[in-house]
């Protein structure tokens, strides 16, 4: 992965309380299992594979190992909070695109904290050469659907019907997008780039 412009750790006051955010290392895995425990298992819905399965944290932790992913994690007295990734497939046809996935402890929403991670993940975006990123999650996750909405992501598919929940309950999927140049461009023609987290 290209090194991110971004020097780690980075500290900041989120509500209150002391942030830190670093890369996430394979190290990190029991604290990323933890993590996940503390999500309904509906926001699991929009990762393309069910992070509950130890052998799906173990894949992840491999794929830091390898190289296949660049991740982010959010610590609160020592304590992960947050995490990110950036999924990309150096041999695809769609090589200059990334998955954004965004996990955030429910304690935590509302803070600020994803919103943070989400524009650490634009510079990271940048530095690996992507254009584009996109996201999926279930339509009805709205507050989401916002909040990716508010930094620049706009649905550009829905997919009916495509997820299938623990319970068998099938929900539609919405594929939101981001132009990660075009983006970045316009907050620096406008002065933005420090406040958005696009370096400046």
């Amino acid at each position: 992965m290209t090194d991110s412009p971004r020097s780690y750790p980075r500290h900041l006051d989120c509500g209150g309380t002391a942030v830190e955010i670093a890369p996430m290392t394979s190290r990190d895995g029991a604290a990323l299992t933890d993590l996940v425990a503390t999500l309904p298992p509906h926001d699991l819905l929009f990762l393309r594979r069910d992070l509950s399965h130890p052998k799906v944290i173990a894949a992840w932790m491999r794929a830091l190992d390898e190289g296949e992913l660049a991740s982010l994690v959010a610590r609160a007295d020592g304590r992960m909070v947050g995490c990110t990734a950036i999924f990309t497939d150096a041999l695809s046809w769609s090589r200059h695109v990334g998955e954004l996935r965004v996990l955030l402890d429910p304690a935590w929403r509302g803070r600020g904290l994803g919103r943070v991670l989400m524009q650490e993940c634009f510079v990271q975006a940048l530095a690996l050469g992507l254009t584009k990123l996109v996201a999926q999650m279930t339509t009805d996750q709205r507050a989401a659907i916002a909040v990716f909405e508010e930094l620049g992501f706009r649905a550009e598919a829905l997919l009916s019907r495509h997820v299938r929940d623990r319970d068998g309950a099938l929900h539609d999927l919405v594929l939101m997008s981001h132009d990660v140049g075009a983006v970045a461009a316009r907050h620096e023609l406008y002065g933005l780039g420090d406040a958005l987290g696009t370096p400046g």
